[in-house]
């Protein structure tokens, strides 16, 4: 287990930063006043702390301040402004939506659990079809989403709520007083900046903001130290969509996705227990040596909605010698699958059906890391409460995906109806009085976070995440304090099974 995020400076020199971080002017008032730098700010003095032995402005100082605008993100954010909080987010693309959007991860996968829908999630999916996206096929309940409608609809929820976005904002670092962050350091545009608030959210998806903060974490399974594979999607446009469909559910008798354009989906996953169609032509390949093992093993694409032609190639998974946590090995991971992207498209164009006139139309922005870091929070969920069904008097969600640990194990699916819950505790820790931790990142062993990463309840985690900051401001009570079954249920965004409304 790591006990401090690391950078490469001594511990001397890293304590002098912080020390003059710490003791910064914020136009003339401690990290302790920041309602004062707001003031000062309206009145054209935005204010400067120094950090590192430089003057940096203050370009906000917040009741909330969000890291990472992904799904859990974007969900917090909006709801700590829609309860009163003044809210900033910072994300580092030039969209909000994460994965969903910069990572063409598409569509939402179902949870598989009933009624797990919070509020938010409903909205975002009633949103969709008021632009034009119905996101059910009528058969499955995986939520077929349109990536650029995604980041409208995200952007207007955002300015509708009040949220201030920061784009192209990279978070560097924290300042902290004993066990309370004061500020966080970004990257923006304009260089280093200082956000200043009540309350830290840390929807980085690598625990980034925590680790800075020196919240004990972990990354990697737990008997081997590897992350789950590494993806690296891309869209193929030009596609005959129609004459796919019928090479493979009518032809090849595939009977793996149940809807029809323009809802359809392919796959073949070599590793796996289900054996698909589509094994043969991938093996084909290896044979002739046009792709290799590694890209034959995982191929699965999506048709897009809105977006005739296109789908959604989850795939390549890249080896799982690079690693979603070592920066070296990750960058040598970007090149190496564009590369097997390339085959990959290259192989489909020649020889399968439907794919004849096909181009890579679309890179994702960002690899596609289904585990890095996690939290060691108040709460430590681990494999059996997937099998257990465990339920929490501060549950903020439920969900029932499968244990989905790629390369280390895939679990069978709970009964039907079967779920369990995620509770408040797994979003808070010891350490850090003013932070909760939103998404994949937050305390749970490597196998139980293989269920609960989906996004759909890392959408649920954000939503209760920012109600839980703003009530916490709002009644002074600090996050790692705050009791999410005490807030009215009314209130909340999730209820646990027979609780009474208070």
């Amino acid at each position: 287990m790591e006990k401090s995020f690391s950078i490469p400076i001594s511990r001397r020199a890293f304590m002098k930063m912080a020390g003059m971080a710490a003791a910064g002017v914020l136009a003339g008032n401690t990290l302790g006043e920041p309602e004062n730098v707001l003031a000062a700010s309206k009145e054209g003095n935005k204010g400067t702390m120094t950090y590192a032995g430089k003057e940096i402005p203050v370009l906000f100082s917040a009741d909330v301040c969000v890291a990472g605008g992904g799904p859990s993100g974007t969900a917090a954010a909006i709801m700590a402004a829609r309860n009163g909080a003044k809210t900033v987010l910072i994300e580092r693309g030039v969209a909000l939506g994460g994965l969903a959007v910069l990572g063409c991860v598409y569509p939402f996968m179902d949870t598989h659990a009933p009624d797990s829908d919070t509020p938010y999630v409903a909205e975002v999916k009633e949103r969709l079809r008021k632009h034009g996206i119905e996101p059910f096929d009528g058969v499955t309940q995986q939520t077929w989403h349109n990536p650029e409608t995604l980041a409208l609809i995200y952007d207007e929820m955002c300015a509708e709520a009040g949220v201030d976005v920061l784009y192209q904002t990279v978070l560097v670092d924290t300042v902290q007083e004993n066990s309370v962050i004061k500020a966080c350091i970004v990257q923006t545009i304009a260089g280093l900046a200082a956000i200043c608030a009540k309350t830290f959210i840390d929807s980085t998806g690598d625990a980034y903001l925590s680790r800075a903060a020196g919240v004990p974490s972990e990354h990697g399974y737990e008997k081997t130290g590897n992350n789950q594979p590494l993806s690296f999607r891309f869209e193929m446009g030009g596609i005959d969509v129609e004459r796919l469909y019928q090479h493979v559910a009518v032809d090849l008798q595939e009977d793996w996705c149940k809807s029809k354009p323009p809802y359809f989906e392919i796959a073949e996953a070599m590793h796996r227990k289900q054996r698909y169609k589509l094994e043969d032509l991938m093996a084909k390949g290896v044979e002739t040596g046009e792709i290799t093992q590694e890209e034959a093993e995982y191929m699965q694409a999506y048709t897009i909605i809105g977006k005739n032609g296109v789908m959604s190639m989850n795939c390549p998974e890249i080896p799982m010698k690079f690693s979603a946590s070592d920066p070296v090995s990750y960058s040598k991971a970007v090149a190496y699958g564009r590369k097997m992207m390339r085959h990959i498209a290259d192989y489909l164009i020649r020889h399968l059906p439907g794919f004849e006139k096909a181009f890579i139309s679309r890179e994702a922005a960002m690899l596609g890391a289904r585990e890095s870091w996690r939290i060691r929070g108040k709460h430590y969920l681990v494999e059996d409460d997937y099998h257990n069904q465990s339920r929490f008097p501060d549950a903020v969600c439920r969900t029932a995906w499968f244990i989905d640990a790629h390369g280390e194990k895939v679990s069978e699916k709970l009964p039907k109806g079967g779920f369990y819950e995620i509770p408040y505790g797994s979003l808070v820790t010891e350490k850090m009085e003013n932070l909760i931790v939103t998404g994949r990142c937050i305390s749970a062993s490597f196998i139980l976070q293989a269920s609960m990463r989906i996004q759909p309840t890392c959408m649920s985690i954000g939503e209760a995440a920012g109600i839980a900051a703003a009530w916490g401001i709002s009644h002074n009570i600090a996050a790692n304090a705050l009791k999410w079954d005490e807030i009215p249920a009314d209130k909340r965004s999730y209820v646990t099974a027979g609780q009474k409304t208070k």
